[in-house]
């Protein structure tokens, strides 16, 4: 199982390099991997723990197409930073942070990530929204024995020693909208997606779980991410003449793909979407209403939890506040308490402590959207199901719930439809 393998790959202090956990071309650890071996030492860790404060990196788009959606994630984490820091800080140390600009570019986000682990010398990073970027991140915090906090949902097949997720992994968010269409009668789904890691190999494992359920795919259509003209690809809905749409844009190519729907005749009552990248802020920038459609997610702001009331009202007094809160703001929100839990957890900055602390201890946050519990061996979190309806003041009326909080299963090995034939063709390809 993965998991019992980045159990042993910790146990081990194999955390040297990412040489030695580039497994099956993707770098997560899985059943029948087995690691290289390298001679390279761990990388020598320059964190200075001697003082009062601690640094940490923040690494996000504030410019280019994600920009859209990642600034909020990039003050959402200023907030819990100045949150920890009134509460007394981490391990007694105030929180420095240091705030890099990922620009939606990918080698970017790769250098950023050298700079604050080497240069900076940050005790750990967290931010990052496409896979591309995370897949960008990924070998550089492992070949320095890093930590890197992701808050995005993504498509799974992945685990890191040197990675917490705190958004959902596939089981999580895109198989409960898939029950979600079949508990409504859908017989035909069209699949639309940017052209890049987490659509394709979301949309693949939607198309055998489709077949499962007894779903049609009609179509299948990509336009890049930082293109906004879907003429030509809606055209092709219009004709296929699907009982739903599955979205899997990212980023302001959302508002050419909705601008491109209603242009064509399209309307929620005809020919509904479910999204999984738009949430309450991305809702009013799409340029035209979306009341009607629909969105995959595990935390709304029309959430009705204890902890919630008190998380929208901080972030609506926050200087620079959106105003609405989203999945994955609150999962970055909290991804900065996972940290602080873990190294308290573990008593010390160090990676390898901060991990152990994972494997050795129940750790659970007090979220907006519950209380979530961290797997210690794929470093995944659990997460309730939800199902938003879009209304006409662009919040999400919950029409479907998760009976209970789902546990994380990024590689989907208690899926008997996902052959692990596919499953590894589709982590090599996902490189």
């Amino acid at each position: 199982m993965s998991r019992r393998r980045l159990t042993t790959l910790l146990a081990a202090g194999a955390l040297a390099t990412s040489a030695a956990l580039v497994l099956s071309g993707c770098g997560g650890a899985r059943a029948g991997d087995t690691a290289s071996t390298t001679d390279a030492a761990a990388a020598e860790s320059c964190v200075d723990t001697s003082g009062d404060t601690i640094k940490l990196g923040f690494l996000n788009s504030l410019t280019g197409g994600m920009a859209i959606s990642e600034k909020t994630v990039s003050n959402v984490l200023h907030m819990a930073a100045d949150e920890i820091n009134a509460d007394g800080g981490i391990l007694g140390k105030q929180i420095e942070y240091i705030q890099e600009d990922g620009a939606t570019d990918w080698p970017t986000f790769a250098e950023k990530t050298e700079k604050l682990l080497t240069q900076d010398c940050v005790a750990a990073i967290f931010g990052g929204w496409t896979s591309s970027s995370r897949k960008a991140v990924k070998p550089v915090v492992e070949e320095h024995n890093g930590l890197f906090f992701y808050p995005v949902q993504y498509e799974g097949l992945e685990a890191s020693p040197n990675i917490y997720y705190t958004g959902a992994t596939t089981n999580q968010q895109i198989i409960p909208a898939m029950d979600f269409l079949a508990s409504q009668g859908v017989k035909t789904l069209f699949l639309a997606g940017s052209d890049y890691v987490f659509p394709r190999t979301a949309n693949a494992i939607i198309k055998l779980y489709a077949a499962e359920l007894g779903i049609e795919i009609v179509g299948e259509e990509y336009v890049p991410l930082d293109k906004d003209d879907w003429t030509t690809q809606v055209a092709k809905i219009v004709a296929a003449k699907p009982d739903f749409i599955f979205n899997t844009i990212n980023g302001s190519s959302n508002v050419g793909f909705i601008k491109a729907y209603y242009e064509a005749g399209l309307t929620p009552d005809t020919t509904p979407i479910i999204s999984v990248s738009i949430a309450e802020e991305e809702a009013p920038a799409m340029g035209h209403e979306v009341t009607g459609n629909y969105a995959s997610w595990n935390y709304f702001q029309s959430l009705d939890t204890p902890n919630n009331p008190a998380f929208i009202a901080a972030w609506q007094a926050y200087p620079g506040s959106s105003g609405v809160t989203s999945d994955p703001m609150e999962a970055a929100y909290i991804s900065l308490y996972l940290y602080k839990e873990l190294v308290e957890a573990a008593g010390s900055f160090d990676v390898d402590a901060v991990n152990q602390a994972a494997l050795d201890n129940t750790i659970t946050v007090d979220a907006p959207e519950g209380v979530v519990t961290l797997d210690g061996e794929n470093h995944h979190i659990s997460k309730p199901g939800h199902i938003g309806r879009i209304n006409a003041e662009n919040q999400f009326d919950i029409v479907w719930a998760s009976d209970e909080f789902i546990e994380p299963d990024p590689y989907l090995e208690g899926y008997d439809w996902f052959p692990a034939d596919v499953r590894d063709s589709l982590v090599a390809a996902a490189g």
